[in-house]
């Protein structure tokens, strides 16, 4: 009996082509963040399920991957890398303060599958541990920009909101405790399901119709940043907690301005709610306009995570890239570099016959110790047929060594593209590498 070759429902193969651009993706982000000064960390996939449930949320916790090993413990795969980065915090108070990490890994969430939301999908994260400054913040939305930028993605635009001015506009309409993470939970689907949708979201659960309509009106604001947030400490004047939360929005901004991030790219968005239960202040997500994926990008500052697992309260902020999703981006707006649709073999070294195999070997021994990436041929054929494969491969050159090169003591070097070819002296590997390099014969 033969198994049925299949993959779980959201999960993806990664095969080589974009697994290329998935390379590429993180290589540029990882450049990025040590751009920053920020330094790399590794954590398990799998936590104990005690350090994962209770941080997220309700709903959140519902998606973990749980279940009890062969040693009768409570485990999980992780639902993000936040939960344990603040678990290695606590773990080793000897880290330095304030500590910088990035972590790109995969992590596991029991969803619904759709376009852009997977059950597996890898994230890229940037967090500072260990400050309470709004510098801090602007920082970790500056590496995001650049980010962006880097990857080479046009339209994109920046969501700013805080915590507290969502707790202010809480009590402005008489939402108190679990109530008012219900009422908030909904408006967060705003952008998917429309205010009708949130309303009739919203009356189902008893909610009635005058406070929904004064929380659509409460959370609808306009115009730049500077505008929007002078608007806002107009209205919300006498709110000590909502003025807590704009003063420190209006820190962040001033800090992206002299940042460098254009204010074109930032819009203050009180629907914008943040899924997870553990943000503290300012919070922030980035979407593209198209495709329409939702966010790419997103995070905030969580100051109380990490005490849940510490003695001591320690503040943080961090922010993480979506990768499939921004590869998804790339794909449907063809930003994809050229070089990566070819393979990632520079050379093919033909191999002729059995008697110049050991002389085509010896010479792919000698390219790689040049740090060129060398195929040998590996299958008996023709030489034609070993052309025509590197051709349909996108191999960019390939070097023939026949019985007359060896004799000769020479190599034929090919650019596939152009067909040009040159003859070059075979004991002179640097010259053949650099035409390989080059792509000029």
């Amino acid at each position: 009996m033969t198994d049925e070759a299949r993959i779980l429902q959201g999960m993806r193969d990664w095969l080589p082509r974009r697994n290329r651009l998935r390379s590429w993706v993180t290589g540029e982000l990882r450049t990025t963040f040590e751009l920053f000064g920020f330094e790399p960390l590794d954590t398990p996939a799998l936590e104990y399920g005690s350090t994962l449930k209770g941080k997220y949320g309700e709903e959140a916790d519902r998606l973990i991957y749980q279940f009890i090993d062969r040693g009768g413990r409570a485990v999980g795969l992780r639902y993000d890398l936040t939960v344990p980065l603040a678990r290695v915090v606590a773990s080793y108070p000897e880290l330095p303060r304030p500590f910088k990490r990035y972590q790109i890994a995969p992590v596991w969430r029991a969803e619904r599958p759709q376009r852009g939301r997977y059950r597996e999908f890898t994230q890229c994260d940037v967090d500072t541990v260990g400050t309470t400054s709004r510098l801090a913040d602007a920082e970790i939305i500056t590496v995001i920009s650049a980010g962006l930028e880097r990857l080479g993605l046009p339209d994109y635009t920046i969501r700013l909101n805080n915590r507290k001015i969502l707790q202010g506009v809480a009590a402005e309409v008489g939402a108190e405790g679990e109530r008012a993470v219900e009422l908030f939970r909904a408006l967060d689907k705003l952008d998917k399901i429309g205010p009708a949708g949130v309303t009739a979201e919203l009356v189902e659960s008893g909610w009635n119709s005058d406070t929904i309509d004064r929380t659509l009106e409460a959370t609808a604001v306009q115009g730049t940043p500077s505008e929007a947030l002078a608007d806002l400490r107009r209205r919300y004047a006498s709110n000590k907690r909502a003025i807590e939360g704009i003063t420190e929005t209006e820190a962040v901004v001033a800090a992206l301005a002299a940042l460098g991030v254009s204010d074109h790219r930032l819009r203050v968005d009180l629907t914008m709610i943040r899924g997870l239960d553990y943000y503290t202040g300012p919070i922030y997500e980035v979407v593209v306009e198209q495709p329409r994926i939702g966010s790419v990008s997103g995070g905030g500052r969580y100051d109380g995570l990490i005490g849940i697992f510490s003695k001591q309260a320690i503040p943080a902020t961090g922010g993480s890239f979506g990768l499939e999703r921004i590869i998804d981006v790339i794909e449907d707006q063809k930003l994809e570099p050229a070089a990566l649709a070819r393979t990632v073999s520079e050379v093919l070294v033909t191999v002729f016959s059995a008697e110049t195999q050991a002389a085509s070997l010896a010479l792919a021994r000698d390219l790689r110790a040049n740090d060129i990436r060398t195929e040998i041929s590996l299958v008996d054929e023709r030489l034609s047929n070993q052309l025509r494969s590197a051709s349909r491969r996108g191999i960019p050159t390939t070097i023939i060594l026949g019985p007359d090169e060896v004799a000769a003591g020479s190599v034929v070097v090919r650019d596939m593209t152009t067909g040009n070819q040159s003859t070059i002296a075979r004991a002179d590997v640097a010259a053949i590498a650099a035409a390989i390099r080059s792509g000029t014969t």
